[in-house]
């Protein structure tokens, strides 16, 4: 939504608009039942049956917004991870890439569709790309939700950055490959609700094939791979750069309390959307924090300053930045 441009190259949303542009087509992506005693079995039935969602207006939205933009066209650099379910293996879109692999620049709304399409909730998404490298000339792709791969891709913006320097890519150099001290990394996170004691091994032990995919409302095992793989490469990310003495380069937003409503992945009421924008606000003002290895557990760093005060730190260090290239060029 902000990186996507419109008729005149500009940003096709503004930020302050994205809040508004959910709490008017959330309840139609995620159209909420109301059928009393039987929301449980209804849920139930639709989790054996096919996804909880057909994503079809999901999908129109995406469509008319984007049209036919490719990724290629993005107006900042971005990396989005998909997985093909046909091949099993991780599908990494990036701008970069998409300039020079003609497959690989995809429309951007088939790239939205498919690294949204979370199992249980949202169908598969099937599109191909043309390939003059290939036989059919065309390459197919069979994608599901990237976080299953990559729920964090911190790691996945760095190896990009990382494999640009290598290749000697102008716009990155002097930077040496392994030199991540001149890194500056914002981790924003969704939130979590590992604190909330949603699951435990009592219950745990007792769950066949379904419970592990659906219980009580919940997907137990795509929150366990989702929050592991997230955690992983936190941890990763904060130990590297305290290892490098440049911890104040690496910043993770998150909120790992959540509960209830607020703590699930299609809850669109109105009430709770408000409740969703609220804890975003709330965490601005909240201090800096970094994961506990021992404890798992965000942790407010000692007379460090708030996630907002460090944010304008970041802003201001980019912005010089680009000012000194621009006076270089």
């Amino acid at each position: 939504m902000l990186t996507a441009p419109d008729d005149n190259n500009r940003p096709l949303f503004h930020a302050n608009g994205i809040k508004e542009f959910y709490k008017e087509h959330g309840r139609k992506i995620f159209p909420q039942r109301n059928c009393g005693l039987l929301n449980k079995p209804l849920n139930l039935v639709a989790a054996v049956t096919g996804p909880k969602y057909n994503g079809k207006y999901l999908h129109s939205i995406i469509q008319s917004l984007l049209k036919d933009t490719k990724l290629s066209r993005t107006l900042t650099n971005v990396v989005i991870p998909t997985f093909d379910v046909k091949s099993l293996q991780p599908i990494i879109f990036s701008t970069f890439e998409a300039k020079d692999v003609l497959p690989k620049d995809a429309l951007l709304s088939d790239i939205c569709i498919s690294t949204s399409a979370a199992p249980t909730y949202l169908p598969a998404h099937y599109f191909k790309t043309e390939d003059d490298k290939s036989e059919d000339h065309f390459r197919h792709f069979n994608l599901i939700d990237g976080g299953l791969a990559a729920n964090n891709p911190t790691l996945l913006a760095m190896s990009q950055v990382t494999k640009e320097v290598v290749r000697d890519n102008p716009k990155f150099l002097p930077i040496e490959p392994n030199d991540y001290g001149k890194f500056l990394v914002i981790s924003l996170g969704t939130g979590s609700a590992k604190q909330a004691g949603q699951y435990s091994s009592q219950h745990a032990a007792k769950w066949g094939v379904l419970g592990w995919l659906y219980n009580n409302g919940m997907t137990p095992l795509v929150d366990i791979f989702s929050q592991a793989s997230a955690d992983m490469v936190d941890i990763h990310a904060s130990v590297l750069f305290q290892a490098l003495h440049c911890e104040k380069n690496y910043i993770r937003i998150q909120d790992d309390t959540l509960e209830g409503d607020v703590a699930s992945v299609d809850v669109t009421t109105r009430s709770n959307m408000d409740k969703l924008i609220q804890i975003g606000e709330s965490l601005l003002q909240k201090p800096v924090s970094r994961v506990n290895l021992e404890k798992g557990v965000y942790e407010p760093v000692d007379g460090a300053e708030t996630n907002a005060e460090e944010l304008t730190r970041f802003a201001k260090l980019l912005s010089d930045e680009r000012r000194l290239r621009q006076m270089n060029a």
